[in-house]
């Protein structure tokens, strides 16, 4: 029997038990291929199958990086990202290992009754620091409609495909998807001591563009019903921040109401018909670019939570890319 201060996968071998450690890192890839953390001689599984995301939380996500046959867990295909629960079993292709992660036991001992927390996961919150960050908020429209009109395996595939190109995308611009929350993710731009500035918040909308036009060509990879389309939203502001990476891939999460409000600035596009919307704050750094053509209208939304109505500047992503023109 293996044991592990630290979460694990276990692999069964013709030699016993074979140990792979999710410690050390913030993400791990599974696949065939030789550029994979774990090469798996297996001819079922794609070159890059699937990957494990380690959060600030403790927990692990595992993201099917649009497999051909496909990433489970306790026999249930996965087509979004997943929460793994200690004592999971994984399958990819033919082969089979089960995620365990002692430190789940040592959390749920660290909780009294009551839901206070130790010594220890206070000294763990503490380490969290305020800090000028822009927060991106992108979700895959119509998403449940798809579900219901598509084989589940293409559904895996090309939904797999989506994640793996949005987490390259968003590295090539200077982050890293922070979350997977079903069929969106959120991602942080940690700004410097400076602040924010122009050069910065364009970069972060590039990464939205290039965002949106991926998805809108992967029905030419794959047979989807209707051409993907995402929504966005990006509010910049003070957050309490959390570093749990190391110094070559420093891992953040962040907590508060700009975050929260990036999430309700997306959800704001639905109702109003647009693709985008830019909090007032973030927009006052476009301005120095010349935001201030219409490329982007000034609207007032009502947003949940909000006990007032919160300004916004919204558009389409062909607004989005006249402005990226002539300002970029």
């Amino acid at each position: 029997m293996i044991s592990s201060s630290g979460p694990y996968l276990a692999l069964k071998t013709g030699s016993g038990d074979r140990q792979l450690s999710l410690v050390g890192g913030n993400y791990w890839t599974v696949g065939r291929g030789d550029d994979n953390n774990f090469v798996l001689p297996d001819r079922w599984i794609s070159r890059n199958h699937a990957m494990l995301q380690g959060a600030e939380s403790g927990r692990f996500y595992l993201i099917d990086l649009g497999s051909r046959n496909g990433t489970f867990v306790n026999g249930r295909r996965v087509s979004v990202p997943v929460i793994l629960q200690d004592g999971d079993l994984l399958t990819f292709g033919q082969t089979e290992l089960r995620f365990f992660s002692p430190q789940d036991a040592a959390v749920a001992r660290d909780e009294s009754p009551s839901g206070d927390r130790s010594p220890e996961a206070t000294a763990t919150a503490m380490l969290h620091v305020r800090q000028l960050i822009s927060v991106m908020v992108v979700d895959i429209r119509d998403f449940t409609i798809l579900t219901r009109q598509i084989d589940e395996k293409i559904l895996s595939e090309a939904i797999g495909t989506w994640f793996r190109r949005a987490g390259e995308i968003i590295g090539q611009y200077g982050s890293w998807v922070d979350k997977y929350i079903g069929d969106a993710v959120m991602t942080v731009w940690v700004h410097g001591p400076e602040g924010a500035d122009q050069a910065s918040i364009v970069k972060i909308l590039q990464a939205v563009s290039t965002l949106a036009e991926m998805t809108s060509q992967l029905h030419e990879q794959f047979p989807l019903p209707f051409p993907l389309r995402i929504g966005a939203g990006i509010n910049t502001g003070y957050a309490m921040v959390g570093n749990t990476g190391s110094g070559d891939r420093p891992d953040y999460t962040a907590l508060g109401d700009t975050v929260n409000s990036a999430f309700r600035l997306e959800s704001a596009t639905k109702p109003l018909g647009l693709d985008i919307a830019i909090g007032e704050t973030t927009y006052k750094y476009l301005e120095k670019a010349g935001a201030d053509d219409p490329c982007f209208k000034r609207l007032t939304v009502e947003m949940k939570g909000y006990e007032e109505p919160i300004l916004t500047r919204a558009g389409t992503f062909t607004d989005l890319n006249r402005f990226l023109a002539k300002y970029a």
